[in-house]
């Protein structure tokens, strides 16, 4: 993976992980998330 790609990659990793950290107890449990699985799921790769 070049620097760009690795950027990327980091930059989506702490958006998603910023994201997930800024929805409440409820809302993450609605989606089946539970705060402890928050680092593992932003670093999932994923298709868009």
């Amino acid at each position: 993976m070049n620097i760009l790609g690795t950027i990327r990659t980091w930059n989506r990793v702490r958006k998603t992980r910023n994201e997930l950290s800024g929805l409440s107890n409820w809302a993450l449990n609605d989606l089946g998330i539970s705060r402890g699985e928050i680092s593992t799921i932003s670093k999932r790769p994923y298709r868009v």
